[in-house]
């Protein structure tokens, strides 16, 4: 309706400046009616002016509207020109109610601008983008905190102020980590993302300070290791310190001179000889712990090779094939494919992996049906290999503390063996892992 009004509007517009026009032609063949023509022609310019200004109208407030969104101008509106109808008061609410939208959406834009803003602030992690020109983007407080400079526009202003900070933010890869350490105060862990903004590369960096964590689980790891030192020491130096009192007794009372020779009574010869060979035991015991400790602290660096999931694993079943004939295990291994390979240290994980075997042969030990299985499989873009077996399990009580040095739950261990596989493992940059379903099964994971 409202178009058809706009219509009718330029059409009866028409309609008079025909008739006028038609009246100009009668007034020109009218010899007495020249004046009355010229003012005619007057009147047909005016009409055409008119007819211009009333169509171009519209195209004058559509144009106003585009450099209002196109210069986020929405306070501006349009309701001047409801007079001329019910065409233009239809356009202008429309006009106004596109503006009004606009607004709005402007409004929760910054809305969410500033809550997230607040949030990246807040953050414990500091986080700076740049682009590639090297121009700063983003930079919360945190951020700041640790590069030392409070308003930083360019990241290359950075170089002389701490040029090793500078290096490894350029230096992080997308998608990897980098470690930076500034002082005692700080241990950052720095990681990277690139993002494609407007057309522009920009690189975002995340930086973490992992200090006090570290510090906390350093202390966490010494007192249990202080624990476990305490308590075998004691264990060995407690008899010792009491039987050399019985032994010093018992030479003070069963120890006899005659003549200058001293005689000892047999029963007190027998305690003597007992308390000393207990004495060679603990002591050997002790050594046997300290040598442990000595090889748990002193572990070479890995010579690392690439080698095949499917050689390590036939290796060690060939060295462990002896020790499972004498076995009722039924053991069994396998691979995803051929193709599989590691960058390892070929000794140093073959021998996590006969720990692994031997710890579940002795886990088997009173099982109906035992099988032991070791699985090399590819899964979310790390090679796995597993050890499974279904024994009685580790209970949920033990299975948090098995890596923890000299904490072990057999009788005859001595508690290195896990502890030690694991450092193995993240001297790799992997990880050693264990699942325990009690009286169903348990499996030991190496991840590279």
């Amino acid at each position: 309706m409202g178009f058809n009004d706009f219509r009718f509007r330029v059409a009866l517009r028409i309609i008079l400046l025909g008739l006028v026009m038609t009246l100009f032609v009668y007034m020109v063949g009218q010899p007495n009616m020249i004046f009355a023509a010229a003012l005619t022609v007057l009147i047909i310019v005016g009409q055409f002016v008119e007819l211009y200004r009333f169509t171009s109208q519209t195209n004058r407030k559509l144009t106003r509207f585009l450099e209002s969104v196109k210069y986020s101008d929405f306070i501006s509106g349009f309701a001047n020109d409801n007079k001329l109808g019910k065409s233009f008061r239809e356009l202008n609410t429309a006009f106004n109610e596109v503006l009004e939208a606009f607004r709005k959406a402007r409004s929760e834009k910054e809305e969410h601008w500033q809550y997230l803003n607040t949030i990246v602030q807040q953050v414990r992690t500091g986080i700076i983008s740049f682009d590639l020109e090297g121009n700063v983007q983003l930079m919360n407080a945190n951020a700041k905190r640790f590069v030392g400079i409070a308003n930083l526009k360019n990241i290359h202003e950075l170089e002389k102020e701490n040029p090793k900070l500078y290096q490894v933010l350029i230096d992080v890869q997308s998608g990897k980590s980098e470690l930076y350490k500034e002082g005692q105060e700080y241990l950052l862990t720095l990681q990277a993302t690139e993002l494609r903004i407007r057309g522009n590369t920009v690189k975002l960096v995340t930086l973490q300070n992992i200090q006090t964590e570290l510090q906390k689980q350093e202390l966490e790891s010494w007192q249990n290791l202080t624990r476990v030192l305490r308590h075998e020491i004691m264990n060995s130096i407690t008899p010792i310190s009491s039987l050399t009192s019985t032994l010093r007794e018992i030479l003070e009372q069963d120890l006899t001179k005659k003549e200058d020779v001293y005689e000892l009574k047999a029963e007190g010869a027998d305690d003597l000889r007992e308390g000393l060979n207990t004495i060679e035991n603990r002591s050997k015991g002790l050594i046997k712990f300290i040598d442990a400790y000595r090889e748990y602290t002193s572990l070479p660096q890995p010579k690392i090779a690439t080698v095949g999931v499917k050689d390590l694993i036939e290796k060690v079943a060939q060295l462990l094939k002896p020790e499972l004939k004498k076995t009722e295990i039924d053991f069994s291994y396998k691979w995803e494919s051929e193709y599989l390979t590691v960058q390892v240290d070929t000794e140093m994980i073959e021998q996590v992996l006969i720990n692994l075997v031997k710890n579940a042969i002795e886990a088997l030990e009173n099982t109906p049906s035992a099988r032991i299985e070791v699985v090399g499989r590819y899964q979310n873009n790390s090679v796995l290999i597993e050890v499974i077996d279904n024994g009685p399990g580790i209970i949920p009580e033990a299975i948090e503390r098995i890596f923890i040095p000299f904490f072990t739950t057999k009788k005859t261990g001595s508690g290195i063996g896990l502890a030690l596989s694991r450092q193995i493992m993240q001297m790799h940059n992997g990880a050693l892992s264990v699942k325990s379903e009690l009286d169903v099964k348990t499996v030991f994971t190496l991840s590279f």
